[in-house]
């Protein structure tokens, strides 16, 4: 696991391209919101440099190192303009479905396409496989050649190879089986801010489900004397927090437009609430945090 077998000061980035290139083929797992998910900072997590998963299948393409995307929960495989320069690669690479309904099959089928990266030590199941699709993946990086009796061993290598192999479909039933986030049960409902005044501009949220693992968010702003409706904007919830951007036009004399960035957090019966300001005339970027409650 690499948070716990890099040692401190080992600058990470090296010791992730090392060991990167001592695999002989790497499982990219993707689900549905896998080129839109963001970190807290509020940016997608593919736009950063120094994210490990992002560090790990760079690493392996740069290598050549056979990478195989293994799509779950009915994910599709990302587009190469959703990528950055030294992922776009992934795009063009031979991807593995496994479903709920094929489990046994599908995942038969992916240990049976991995044995021409790794060498069998014996004899494996041969019952016939019912599955409607076929198991297409990219060419080994080099042609296995016939072993020579004057070099070591490859039993070791065989079996750290097939024992990643088995943590990696392991990883994979986990997030096939682990719960969904259920939207509605942590965002649902309306919310008012106690604290709203017209210099944050932000004063009630109304959110309701908008399918599997999306929400739909209407937002209002104080505007002094009135209320002002933001409109509605849809969100991904990943099941910690979900974002939302409102461009906002303006509503007085002197006022400017602006961009609200929206990040959202349930909390305990509350609503963490983050809103990011920037604006059409260049002024500092304004940030707030509010605590809202639900409305009765």
């Amino acid at each position: 696991m690499d948070v716990s077998a890099i040692s401190p000061g080992v600058d990470f980035r090296e010791a992730i391209d090392e060991n990167v290139g001592s695999c002989g083929v790497l499982l990219a797992i993707i689900g549905p919101t896998w080129c839109s998910i963001k970190n807290d900072a509020g940016t997608r997590r593919l736009d950063d440099p120094n994210d490990l998963v992002r560090l790990e299948i760079a690493s392996a393409l740069a290598r050549k190192i056979a990478v195989i995307p293994v799509l779950v929960h009915d994910a599709k495989m990302p587009r190469p303009e959703e990528l950055p320069d030294n992922l776009k690669e992934l795009a063009f690479r031979n991807s593995v479905e496994i479903t709920h309904v094929r489990w046994n099959s599908d995942v038969q089928l992916l240990t049976q396409a991995l044995e021409r990266y790794v060498a069998p030590t014996a004899p494996s199941d041969t019952s016939p496989v019912h599955a409607t699709v076929a198991v297409q993946l990219p060419p080994p990086t080099a042609p296995a050649g016939k072993p020579q009796s004057s070099r070591p061993s490859s039993v070791p290598l065989v079996l750290g190879i097939v024992a990643a192999v088995v943590v990696a479909l392991g990883i994979v039933a986990y997030v096939m089986f682990r719960p969904v986030p259920d939207p509605s049960g942590a965002l649902a409902g309306t919310w008012t801010n106690p604290a709203a005044n017209q210099h944050n501009g932000l004063a009630k949220l109304e959110i309701t489900p908008a399918g599997a693992q999306q929400v739909s968010i209407h937002a209002w702003g104080d505007c002094g004397q009135s209320v002002c409706d933001w409109g509605a904007q849809t969100a991904t919830f990943d099941g910690q927090q979900a974002h939302a951007t409102w461009q906002i036009e303006p509503n007085r004399a002197g006022a400017v437009q602006r961009t609200a960035v929206i990040t959202l957090q349930p909390a305990a019966g509350a609503l963490r609430v983050k809103i990011a300001n920037t604006f059409a005339d260049n002024r500092p970027l304004n940030q707030a945090q509010f605590t809202f409650v639900k409305a009765q």
